[in-house]
Protein backbone atom coordinates (compact mmCIF):
# COMPACT_ATOMS: atom_id res chain seq x y z
CA UNK A 1 0.00 0.00 0.00
CA UNK A 2 2.57 2.60 0.71
CA UNK A 3 4.55 1.80 -2.58
CA UNK A 4 1.64 2.41 -4.40
CA UNK A 5 0.74 4.97 -2.50
CA UNK A 6 3.92 6.70 -3.03
CA UNK A 7 3.40 6.20 -6.66
CA UNK A 8 0.51 8.59 -7.00
CA UNK A 9 -1.90 5.95 -7.19
CA UNK A 10 -5.48 6.12 -6.47
CA UNK A 11 -6.92 2.70 -6.92
CA UNK A 12 -4.90 -0.36 -5.56
CA UNK A 13 -6.68 -3.61 -6.18
CA UNK A 14 -4.84 -6.36 -4.63
CA UNK A 15 -5.26 -10.56 -5.09
CA UNK A 16 -7.49 -12.87 -3.45
CA UNK A 17 -6.71 -14.30 -0.30
CA UNK A 18 -3.91 -11.66 0.90
CA UNK A 19 -4.66 -12.83 4.84
CA UNK A 20 -3.47 -16.50 4.83
CA UNK A 21 -3.05 -19.45 2.16
CA UNK A 22 -1.14 -22.38 2.61
CA UNK A 23 -0.48 -25.01 -0.55
CA UNK A 24 -0.55 -28.18 1.73
CA UNK A 25 -3.40 -27.21 4.88
CA UNK A 26 -6.11 -26.14 2.29
CA UNK A 27 -8.19 -25.18 5.80
CA UNK A 28 -5.87 -22.63 7.03
CA UNK A 29 -7.76 -19.70 5.53
CA UNK A 30 -10.96 -20.76 7.50
CA UNK A 31 -9.28 -21.15 10.97
CA UNK A 32 -7.35 -17.63 10.02
CA UNK A 33 -10.64 -16.22 8.83
CA UNK A 34 -11.26 -12.20 11.32
CA UNK A 35 -13.99 -9.91 11.71
CA UNK A 36 -13.94 -6.96 9.97
CA UNK A 37 -13.16 -5.12 12.91
CA UNK A 38 -10.38 -7.63 13.81
CA UNK A 39 -6.39 -7.02 14.26
CA UNK A 40 -5.58 -7.42 10.27
CA UNK A 41 -8.32 -5.20 9.11
CA UNK A 42 -7.36 -2.65 11.78
CA UNK A 43 -3.88 -3.08 10.99
CA UNK A 44 -4.83 -1.83 7.11
CA UNK A 45 -7.25 0.44 8.17
CA UNK A 46 -4.41 2.09 10.20
CA UNK A 47 -2.39 2.28 6.92
CA UNK A 48 -5.10 3.59 5.08
CA UNK A 49 -5.76 6.14 6.84
CA UNK A 50 -2.22 7.80 5.60
CA UNK A 51 -3.87 9.11 2.51
CA UNK A 52 -6.46 9.28 0.00
CA UNK A 53 -6.21 6.20 -2.14
CA UNK A 54 -8.42 3.40 -2.44
CA UNK A 55 -7.41 0.07 -1.78
CA UNK A 56 -9.63 -2.96 -2.70
CA UNK A 57 -9.01 -7.04 -1.48
CA UNK A 58 -10.54 -9.39 -0.10
CA UNK A 59 -10.88 -11.05 3.31
CA UNK A 60 -12.21 -14.01 4.98
CA UNK A 61 -14.42 -13.32 7.23
CA UNK A 62 -16.29 -15.70 10.05
CA UNK A 63 -20.26 -16.39 9.53
CA UNK A 64 -21.24 -19.77 11.00
CA UNK A 65 -19.14 -22.10 13.44
CA UNK A 66 -16.33 -23.73 10.58
CA UNK A 67 -17.53 -21.40 7.68
CA UNK A 68 -16.42 -17.92 6.13
CA UNK A 69 -17.58 -15.14 3.58
CA UNK A 70 -15.30 -14.09 1.05
CA UNK A 71 -15.83 -10.33 1.65
CA UNK A 72 -14.12 -7.97 -0.50
CA UNK A 73 -13.94 -4.44 1.32
CA UNK A 74 -12.76 -1.01 -0.40
CA UNK A 75 -11.16 0.81 2.32
CA UNK A 76 -9.88 5.12 1.82
CA UNK A 77 -8.87 7.25 4.02
CA UNK A 78 -9.01 4.74 7.44
CA UNK A 79 -12.29 3.66 6.36
CA UNK A 80 -14.57 0.88 4.96
CA UNK A 81 -16.11 2.69 1.89
CA UNK A 82 -17.30 -0.37 0.50
CA UNK A 83 -18.11 -4.45 0.93
CA UNK A 84 -19.15 -7.44 -1.21
CA UNK A 85 -19.36 -11.02 -0.77
CA UNK A 86 -18.50 -13.19 -3.38
CA UNK A 87 -21.72 -13.82 -5.62
CA UNK A 88 -20.14 -17.29 -7.29
CA UNK A 89 -18.43 -19.98 -5.36
CA UNK A 90 -15.65 -21.83 -7.34
CA UNK A 91 -17.48 -25.40 -7.60
CA UNK A 92 -15.58 -26.19 -10.62
CA UNK A 93 -12.17 -28.46 -11.74
CA UNK A 94 -12.46 -30.57 -8.68
CA UNK A 95 -12.21 -27.26 -6.23
CA UNK A 96 -15.61 -27.11 -3.78
CA UNK A 97 -15.64 -23.44 -2.27
CA UNK A 98 -18.98 -24.20 -1.19
CA UNK A 99 -17.96 -26.82 0.88
CA UNK A 100 -16.26 -23.87 3.68
CA UNK A 101 -17.61 -20.87 2.20
CA UNK A 102 -21.26 -19.06 1.93
CA UNK A 103 -22.37 -16.98 -1.13
CA UNK A 104 -22.77 -13.61 -1.20
CA UNK A 105 -26.64 -12.67 -2.07
CA UNK A 106 -26.23 -9.27 -3.62
CA UNK A 107 -24.41 -7.09 -5.84
CA UNK A 108 -21.99 -4.23 -4.26
CA UNK A 109 -23.21 -0.42 -5.72
CA UNK A 110 -20.47 0.98 -8.18
CA UNK A 111 -17.90 2.99 -5.44
CA UNK A 112 -16.82 6.01 -7.05
CA UNK A 113 -13.18 6.57 -6.91
CA UNK A 114 -12.12 10.31 -8.26
CA UNK A 115 -14.76 10.42 -10.32
CA UNK A 116 -14.79 7.16 -11.98
CA UNK A 117 -17.33 4.63 -11.30
CA UNK A 118 -15.77 1.32 -10.10
CA UNK A 119 -17.81 -2.39 -10.53
CA UNK A 120 -16.72 -4.81 -7.91
CA UNK A 121 -16.06 -8.74 -8.85
CA UNK A 122 -14.05 -11.32 -6.97
CA UNK A 123 -12.49 -13.94 -9.15
CA UNK A 124 -14.90 -17.00 -10.13
CA UNK A 125 -17.57 -14.20 -10.99
CA UNK A 126 -15.15 -13.09 -13.86
CA UNK A 127 -16.83 -16.00 -15.78
CA UNK A 128 -19.89 -14.98 -15.31
CA UNK A 129 -20.57 -12.42 -18.11
CA UNK A 130 -23.77 -11.10 -16.66
CA UNK A 131 -22.59 -9.96 -13.92
CA UNK A 132 -19.75 -7.68 -15.24
CA UNK A 133 -23.08 -6.52 -17.91
CA UNK A 134 -25.36 -5.53 -14.65
CA UNK A 135 -22.24 -3.31 -12.88
CA UNK A 136 -21.88 -1.63 -16.53
CA UNK A 137 -25.70 -1.11 -16.47
CA UNK A 138 -25.13 0.62 -12.91
CA UNK A 139 -22.24 2.60 -14.41
CA UNK A 140 -19.33 1.12 -13.82
CA UNK A 141 -16.48 2.60 -16.00
CA UNK A 142 -13.82 -0.15 -14.57
CA UNK A 143 -13.93 -3.29 -12.82
CA UNK A 144 -12.00 -4.29 -10.02
CA UNK A 145 -11.10 -7.88 -9.59
CA UNK A 146 -8.97 -9.85 -6.93
CA UNK A 147 -8.26 -13.23 -7.95
CA UNK A 148 -6.69 -16.27 -6.98
CA UNK A 149 -6.76 -17.84 -10.30
CA UNK A 150 -5.67 -21.93 -10.13
CA UNK A 151 -3.04 -23.43 -12.17
CA UNK A 152 -4.21 -25.89 -14.68
CA UNK A 153 -4.51 -26.94 -17.74
CA UNK A 154 -5.29 -24.01 -20.37
CA UNK A 155 -5.97 -22.03 -17.27
CA UNK A 156 -3.69 -19.26 -18.16
CA UNK A 157 -5.16 -19.00 -21.83
CA UNK A 158 -8.91 -19.16 -20.08
CA UNK A 159 -7.33 -16.71 -17.54
CA UNK A 160 -6.73 -14.02 -21.00
CA UNK A 161 -9.81 -14.68 -23.21
CA UNK A 162 -11.94 -14.35 -20.16
CA UNK A 163 -10.30 -10.72 -19.28
CA UNK A 164 -10.27 -9.78 -22.49
CA UNK A 165 -14.09 -10.62 -23.38
CA UNK A 166 -15.10 -8.89 -20.13
CA UNK A 167 -13.70 -5.58 -20.81
CA UNK A 168 -15.05 -5.87 -24.62
CA UNK A 169 -18.58 -6.77 -23.47
CA UNK A 170 -19.01 -3.61 -21.06
CA UNK A 171 -16.70 -1.47 -23.07
CA UNK A 172 -14.79 -1.18 -19.15
CA UNK A 173 -11.17 -0.81 -18.59
CA UNK A 174 -10.57 -4.49 -16.27
CA UNK A 175 -8.12 -4.47 -12.80
CA UNK A 176 -7.57 -8.07 -12.41
CA UNK A 177 -4.43 -8.41 -9.53
CA UNK A 178 -4.08 -12.18 -9.92
CA UNK A 179 -2.61 -13.93 -6.81
CA UNK A 180 0.99 -15.91 -6.94
CA UNK A 181 2.70 -18.77 -5.34
CA UNK A 182 2.53 -22.28 -6.25
CA UNK A 183 -0.98 -22.83 -6.77
CA UNK A 184 -1.78 -20.02 -8.39
CA UNK A 185 -1.11 -18.41 -12.15
CA UNK A 186 -0.57 -14.68 -10.92
CA UNK A 187 -0.65 -13.27 -14.30
CA UNK A 188 -1.76 -9.23 -13.28
CA UNK A 189 -3.18 -7.55 -15.94
CA UNK A 190 -4.93 -4.19 -16.49
CA UNK A 191 -7.11 -4.08 -19.72
CA UNK A 192 -8.41 -1.51 -21.74
CA UNK A 193 -12.53 -1.32 -23.33
CA UNK A 194 -11.26 -2.55 -25.98
CA UNK A 195 -9.68 -5.58 -24.27
CA UNK A 196 -5.86 -4.69 -24.98
CA UNK A 197 -3.58 -5.35 -22.11
CA UNK A 198 -1.73 -2.39 -21.22
CA UNK A 199 0.03 -3.61 -18.26
CA UNK A 200 0.69 -7.44 -16.84
CA UNK A 201 2.77 -8.76 -14.45
CA UNK A 202 4.05 -12.14 -14.76
CA UNK A 203 3.77 -15.25 -12.36
CA UNK A 204 5.77 -13.33 -9.51
CA UNK A 205 4.97 -10.57 -7.10
CA UNK A 206 4.54 -6.99 -8.86
CA UNK A 207 3.11 -3.46 -8.49
CA UNK A 208 2.19 -2.76 -12.09
CA UNK A 209 0.66 0.40 -12.77
CA UNK A 210 -1.81 2.23 -15.62
CA UNK A 211 -3.68 5.27 -16.18
CA UNK A 212 -7.25 5.31 -16.65
CA UNK A 213 -8.49 7.77 -19.16
CA UNK A 214 -12.21 9.14 -18.92
CA UNK A 215 -12.02 9.91 -22.55
CA UNK A 216 -10.71 6.83 -23.75
CA UNK A 217 -13.77 5.02 -22.29
CA UNK A 218 -16.05 7.77 -23.80
CA UNK A 219 -14.45 7.40 -27.26
CA UNK A 220 -14.58 3.37 -27.21
CA UNK A 221 -18.46 3.40 -26.26
CA UNK A 222 -19.21 5.96 -28.91
CA UNK A 223 -17.41 4.06 -31.55
CA UNK A 224 -18.67 0.87 -29.93
CA UNK A 225 -22.44 1.65 -28.16
CA UNK A 226 -22.88 -2.37 -27.06
CA UNK A 227 -24.60 -1.12 -23.63
CA UNK A 228 -26.91 1.07 -25.71
CA UNK A 229 -27.64 -1.24 -28.19
CA UNK A 230 -28.85 -4.13 -26.22
CA UNK A 231 -31.82 -5.48 -27.08
CA UNK A 232 -32.14 -8.03 -24.01
CA UNK A 233 -33.61 -6.91 -21.01
CA UNK A 234 -30.87 -5.91 -18.15
CA UNK A 235 -29.53 -9.62 -16.23
CA UNK A 236 -31.24 -9.75 -12.44
CA UNK A 237 -30.07 -12.16 -9.92
CA UNK A 238 -32.24 -15.57 -9.20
Amino acid sequence: MAQAAGRGVSLLVLPEGILARDDIDLDLPIRAAQPLDGAFMTRLLEESAHNNMTTIFTILVPSTPGRAVNMLVALRAGHIVARYAKLHLYDAFSMQESQSIDAGTVIAPVLDVEGVKVGLMTCYDLRFPDMALALALQGADVLALPTGWVRGPLKEQQWSTLLAARALDTTCYLIAAGECGNRNIGQSRIIDPLGVTIAAAADRPALIVAEIFRERIDQVREQLPLLQQRRFAPPQLL
